[in-house]
């Protein structure tokens, strides 16, 4: 199931579905060269349309304010959790760390650094770090080998950290944290990973039981997208954001109705 959500994963991807009306165009146009034309012209209007910037914005805007803006770090409110679970995608492919050895952070690097102003703010919070090998090709060493090297590079006591590091989805960061020695998902624990994020990941803790709140992180939208932005790059990567979270959601939420 992993290989196959992942494979089914590069079709979240815009550019995947103009590369195949593409191929679609030009056959049409050995049999019927207008109609391959004006399938040809469709793709490039498409994407051109897909730079435009606030309508990928808006469909991650929805997902990132599904739940409240969190208070502060120094916020005493946080006094009664457990401790913070942090899910991993905060850090590169570990190939990039070879011949230097350093942690490499990508753009949802607050995963990880909100994690370290939590755990100064409020000594008492253990911090949960869950995230093994995401690629199809397994890699020399999961992303919580960086974290344990970040974390400890950041000043966090060990004997606060947990790891885990077997997981490569969402559902199995959740189900195999919960099994950690120590850990009990029946205490109150924060929940930290990216706003566009953040609808699935709740749903699935959630659901295998454990007793999470939200503390939402790498807002990527603000309030208002304007309307003139436009960058085909980062247009594409959000749209492939947008995509694959909600169809993710609508999955999570088919599943729960056929087990229902």
């Amino acid at each position: 199931m992993f290989v196959v959500s992942k494979l089914l994963q590069a079709f979240t991807q815009p550019l995947a579905w103009i590369i195949l009306a593409l191929v679609v165009g030009l056959w049409m146009g050995r049999r019927n060269p207008a109609r391959g034309r004006k399938v040809l012209w469709a793709c490039l209007a498409l994407l051109l349309v897909l730079g435009w910037m606030p309508i990928p914005d808006l469909l991650i805007r929805r997902l990132e304010n599904a739940q409240p803006v969190p208070a502060v770090p120094g916020d005493e409110r946080w006094s009664r959790f457990d401790g913070v679970v942090v899910l991993g995608g905060a850090l590169e492919n570990a190939y990039l760390r070879e011949g230097n050895g350093q942690v490499v952070l990508n753009s949802a690097a607050e995963r990880m650094t909100m994690a370290v102003a939590l755990a100064r703010a409020h000594p008492h919070l253990k911090i949960l770090f869950t995230g093994g090998d995401g690629t199809l090709t397994r890699q020399k060493e999961s992303e919580a080998v960086q974290a344990r090297q970040f974390f400890a590079e950041m000043g966090v006591a060990p004997e606060r950290l947990v790891f885990e590091s077997a997981s490569r989805t969402t559902y199995e960061n959740a189900l195999y944290s919960a099994q950690l020695p120590g850990i009990d998902k029946a205490q109150p624990w924060l929940l930290l990973t990216s706003g566009w994020h953040m609808p699935r990941s709740l749903a699935t803790f959630r659901q295998v039981g454990w007793n999470v709140e939200p503390y939402t992180v790498d807002y990527v939208t603000g309030t208002a997208t304007p309307w003139y932005q436009y960058a085909m790059a980062g247009s594409l990567g959000r749209w492939q954001i947008a995509i694959h979270e909600t169809l993710g959601l609508w999955a999570y939420r088919w599943s729960g109705r056929a087990k229902s």
